[in-house]
Formats: C-alpha cells, sequence, structure tokens
C-alpha cells in the first residue's frame, strides 16, 4: 500500500474552500502507527498537494487515536544503519508539512504519542477534541518511560507549544498528559467542544490563520529555537537539569534541547536520533521496548 497515496479532500465552496483535509490510515489495523510503508505514503501525498491550497488539515481516520506513535518493532529490530534512515526519513517527511506554503493544523481527536504528537506538532495549529467515547485520552511523549528518547524532534517541539518547564519535565519523565490536562496546559490552539465539530473547527483555525501567516525557513514555526521562546526554554532547562538530570533518557532529552538552542533545529534532529540508536541498544531501553510489546502483542 505504501505506492497508493492517502485521502486527501478539498472544500470547493463556502467558507472553507480551498482547506484541504490530509487523512491518516491504516486500514485493518486497530490504531495508525508510523511505520515505513505509511510514511512513504505521507511522503507521497504531500509532496502532490496542490500549492494554492488555503491551507491543510491532518486528519486522523482512526476513531480511537489520532497516531499512537512510532514503529516501536522496527525501532527494536532494525540494524544501527537502518535505523537512522528509518528515523531521518521521518524527519524529513514531517518537514514537509513545516515547508508548505499555507497554514496547517493537526486535528486530534485520540490518543497523540510520540512520534504521533511529533508530526503534529510540525504543523502550525493543534486542534483538538474529546474523543467520540467520551474516555480521556492521552498526549504526550512516552519515550523515556521506555529508557529512550524522542526522535523526531518532539524535545524541541513541546516546550514552545506550553509552559517550558512542564513540558521538559514531562518528556524527561516519559509521562504524557490527559486530554484535560492538556487543555489546562494551552497546548492546543483551539478545542472543539465535540468529537463531531473538530474539523469545522480545524477548518475554521486555518481561515482564521490567513495564507500569509506560514513562516517556512526549514523549521517548524513552533519550536524553542524561536526568540518568543528561547530564553524561557533555557531558564526552563537549567531548572529541570537540576531536578531531574543524571539518567540516560533525562540527559538524552536535555542535552538535545541545549543542542537545539545553540546549534539548530537540524543539529537538535541529529542529536535526538544518536541517543535514540544508543538507547535502544542499551540493556534498559531493550528491556522496556521488549515489555512494552509483549504486553501489547497480550491484549
Amino acid at each position: 500500500m505504501a505506492d497508493v497515496p492517502l485521502r486527501f479532500e478539498q472544500d470547493a465552496s463556502g467558507a472553507f474552500a480551498g482547506v484541504g483535509v490530509l487523512w491518516l490510515d491504516q486500514p485493518g489495523r486497530p490504531v495508525v502507527v508510523l511505520d515505513h510503508p505509511l510514511m512513504l505514503q505521507i511522503d507521497r501525498t504531500v509532496r502532490a498537494l496542490p500549492r494554492d491550497l488555503r491551507g491543510l488539515v491532518l486528519a486522523s481516520a482512526n476513531a480511537r487515536v489520532f497516531v499512537a506513535g512510532a514503529d516501536l518493532k522496527a525501532i527494536a529490530g532494525f540494524d544501527d544503519a537502518s535505523l537512522h534512515r528509518y528515523l531521518e526519513f521521518g524527519s524529513n517527511v514531517f518537514g514537509l508539512f513545516a515547508a508548505l506554503p499555507f497554514p496547517t493544523v493537526a486535528a486530534i481527536n485520540g490518543a497523540a504519542l510520540g512520534g504521533g504528537l511529533e508530526i503534529a506538532m510540525h504543523c502550525d495549529g493543534l486542534v483538538a477534541a474529546p474523543s467520540a467515547s467520551g474516555k480521556p485520552y492521552p498526549v504526550g511523549l512516552p519515550e523515556a518511560g521506555l529508557s529512550i528518547c524522542p526522535g523526531w524532534g518532539g524535545t524541541n517541539l513541546l516546550p514552545a507549544r506550553m509552559d517550558a518547564a512542564e513540558a521538559i519535565r514531562r518528556t524527561v519523565r516519559g509521562t504524557p498528559m490527559t486530554f484535560d490536562e492538556a487543555c489546562s496546559a494551552g497546548m492546543f490552539d483551539e478545542v472543539a467542544p465535540t468529537a463531531e465539530a473538530l474539523l469545522p473547527t480545524a477548518k475554521q483555525w486555518i481561515v482564521k490563520a490567513g495564507t500569509g501567516s506560514a513562516r517556512r525557513d526549514g523549521a517548524p514555526s513552533r519550536w524553542i529555537g524561536r526568540a518568543a521562546v528561547a530564553s524561557r526554554t533555557l531558564w526552563a532547562l537549567d531548572e529541570v537539569r537540576r531536578e531531574l538530570g543524571g539518567s540516560e533518557p533525562a540527559e538524552s532529552v536535555l542535552g538535545a534541547i541545549e543542542v537545539g538552542l545553540t546549534r539548530g533545529w537540524k543539529a537538535a534532529l541529529q542529536a535526538e536520533r544518536d541517543s535514540l540508536v544508543r538507547l535502544r541498544n542499551a540493556p534498559a531501553g531493550k528491556a522496556a521496548i521488549e515489555a512494552f510489546l509483549s504486553k501489547s502483542a497480550a491484549r
């Protein structure tokens, strides 16, 4: 299915004329996972998008989750060189959203974890809604809880979306937020009142953003390297390092943030990739990933 583009729709008329929706979908699977075939589909579809769109909504066709995360089986099974290529390809695919010449927004309808949140944060805006079931869902970067670290920019993206110290603490601990906690943290640009209202709310965000608002310079529009958040992130980094530093996953997260602040976006991505490959080879990372995969297979 990697050669089949993802579903794309565009409003032809009305208040949202020119706004497109790209649907992340893996038919037959219980959740959406960012494996290599799906990333190939994303790559092909985004590259073929009309460049005169008013804006793009990134949405999930799965009713349970937005995106559950990266492909942990691949992370556990690839050799080092293949894992580096998988991670770098993912960064390049995610970066396509940050390079589009019009506003982009992720419409979060359910769990957005790890790589799922990272691809969303490459968009200009985040719009979320309560789940259709009414059950709370998690949002965050749980990698450190598996004794590894984010690999697609999450360390540098989340602190630009909410209180920087709290974002760094949660990333260091691998502790996601609930939907309600994320709302209270101000992580979302808009919150729809119901699941049914999510897409219209996201499209309205695009309309309000305007076609001239997209800032394109090779990095996402919201990350810690922007002047508006760099200084407060630096203070937060020092605070959390004194509080929680020491473990290998923690130092990898903190180190990637420091690299982003001092050497830029591309260097931060490289730092994350290097740390993730190293940590998944360490005994703690191997054991944690194996336990997670075993637990998932037993469900």
